[in-house]
């Protein structure tokens, strides 16, 4: 999903959905990159049948949540630091350690910019999460202080 553009009025309910949506993606690029400098297979393409692909992300996938569970391999999978956290008083982003391991950032192949517009339908569901994010079901307490 592509955030809202330009600057946003502050608690509108533009800003408070790209202001989640942020959150979301942080979460997916902790855990893709945290998968990518575990799992090295992960780091460039795969030369393979797509069945056979898609059997070796799940591999990794199940691995990196059984290691992610297992409270002995837990701090040595993941030690914390890992991540990478929002300071909860100032709202700042604190990177986490795999983003420092310039060999796994290097060799994940560049995406390549590809100009589109968004087609209707995706602007429509966009501004229907923007509503939830700001009904009384779908509003949490803290975004106020950072949205």
């Amino acid at each position: 999903m592509k955030p809202y553009a330009g600057h946003q009025d502050r608690e509108s309910r533009q800003r408070i959905f790209n202001y989640r949506l942020s959150r979301a993606r942080r979460v997916v690029e902790n855990v893709l990159g945290i998968l990518a400098s575990v799992f090295r297979v992960l780091r460039k393409s795969m030369l393979l049948e797509p069945s056979k692909a898609e059997k070796v992300v799940l591999a990794c996938v199940f691995l990196h949540n059984y290691l992610r569970r297992n409270a002995q391999a837990k701090d040595m999978y993941t030690p914390p630091g890992s991540f990478d956290v929002e300071d909860f008083y100032t709202g700042t982003i604190i990177p986490g350690q795999w983003r420092t391991d310039r060999e796994s950032i290097q060799s994940l192949l560049p995406l390549k910019n590809v100009a589109r517009k968004s087609p209707h339908d995706a602007k429509e569901v966009r501004d229907e999460f923007s509503e939830y994010f700001i009904s009384e079901i779908g509003q949490v307490s803290w975004e106020l202080k950072y949205a």
